[in-house]
């Protein structure tokens, strides 16, 4: 692994570990009882527009090169998806926590959505996409 891979690793690891913190300190609570979204669920289309959405802010600020296309935000599940989160939990951590690179989006890899997505849609606990995308926040 190149020293740039495991300074991004380090740097992705401890702002999730701040944001998890940070959001742990206020005084509403996000969704633990959120389903999951990925192949074989009931996959809300206001959930899917949430990951999609905060998949294309991961795709704009990133600095890795294998960054796939944009998504469309358009709330449907399906194989371009499904690679886009598998993307975003190929080096991911959460809580020293490795993600599994399953392209299901369930508590540990919506704890990373919610710690570092979009600040409009994730960045605070009245944002639209809180409801919807399962955590392990909560009171």
């Amino acid at each position: 692994m190149s020293l740039t891979s495991r300074i991004a690793r380090a740097a992705t690891a401890t702002a999730v570990a701040g944001a998890a913190l940070l959001a742990l300190s206020g005084t509403a609570s996000a969704s633990q009882s959120a389903p999951y979204i990925g192949d074989g669920y009931a996959n809300n289309s206001q959930a899917v527009w949430c990951v999609q959405h905060n998949i294309n802010h991961f795709i704009d600020i990133t600095t890795k090169t294998d960054r796939p296309a944009r998504l469309d935000e358009d709330g449907l599940w399906g194989p371009k998806t499904k690679a886009a989160v598998q993307w975003i939990q190929e080096d991911a951590y959460v809580g020293g926590q490795k993600l599994q690179t399953d392209g299901i989006v369930g508590p540990l890899t919506g704890d990373m959505i919610v710690g570092e997505g979009y600040p409009d849609s994730v960045g605070t606990y009245n944002s639209p996409c809180w409801a919807y995308i399962p955590t392990n926040y909560g009171p």
